[in-house]
């Protein structure tokens, strides 16, 4: 899905550009549909604890003063058929199944990088993890090593990308903005133009 810019301006001299590839939330229906992903996320990552659970209820749960109280649970008709299916199968079966359950279940779906501008002290640009367990890859660069802030073009196989760049002083490379999603370049310009009216502007 292509990206769709959103950009807030809490004070005069401070300005934030996000773009981000995710489904926008806007009407009900979409709204719904998100809740029913989280729902089902929820679910997902109870199963996992659940089956693991039952798989090593020999190891750890039937020792100690509790043996008891799981010795009824695991006895149930509800405990007595996730014991029964989780034995059926290998604990590495388990495990592995596990694992991939609980990364989709963490798993982002997409991408969201922003561009913070602050007059007088400076830009930081982030990039969401692809897992909501990690945080953001975030750098900030001062006013005093910005050099300027462009509008480059670059071939990405036999397409032409825009793409825009942070001219860091002494550093041979430009700092890519928003370098996973590279957005149109009717976004670029609008981002362009408002991060350098923030910074150097003062009428703005």
């Amino acid at each position: 899905m292509p990206g769709h810019l959103r950009v807030q301006r809490p004070s005069p001299t401070t300005v934030s550009f996000t773009v981000s590839n995710a489904s926008p939330r806007s009407n009900s229906p979409a709204k719904i549909l998100f809740g029913i992903q989280i729902l089902m996320r929820a679910l997902l990552f109870c199963c996992v604890i659940i089956a693991f659970t039952a798989r090593t209820r020999n190891l750890f749960f039937l020792q100690g003063n509790n043996m008891a109280q799981w010795q009824a649970i695991w006895s149930s008709p509800v405990g007595a058929h996730v014991c029964h299916l989780v034995d059926r199968y290998n604990p590495w079966v388990i495990t592995v199944v596990s694992v991939l359950v609980i990364y989709c279940v963490f798993k982002r779906g997409y991408t969201e990088e922003s561009l913070f501008v602050i007059r007088g002290f400076g830009i930081q640009t982030s990039t969401s993890s692809s897992t909501y367990l990690s945080s953001a890859a975030t750098r900030f660069i001062p006013t005093t090593q910005i050099q300027d802030i462009v509008i480059h073009e670059a071939f990405k196989g036999f397409e032409v990308r825009f793409y825009l760049a942070v001219i860091v002083e002494g550093e041979p490379d430009v700092l890519v903005v928003f370098p996973h999603l590279l957005p149109k370049r009717e976004i670029l310009e609008e981002v362009w133009r408002g991060s350098r009216r923030c910074l150097y502007d003062a009428k703005s």
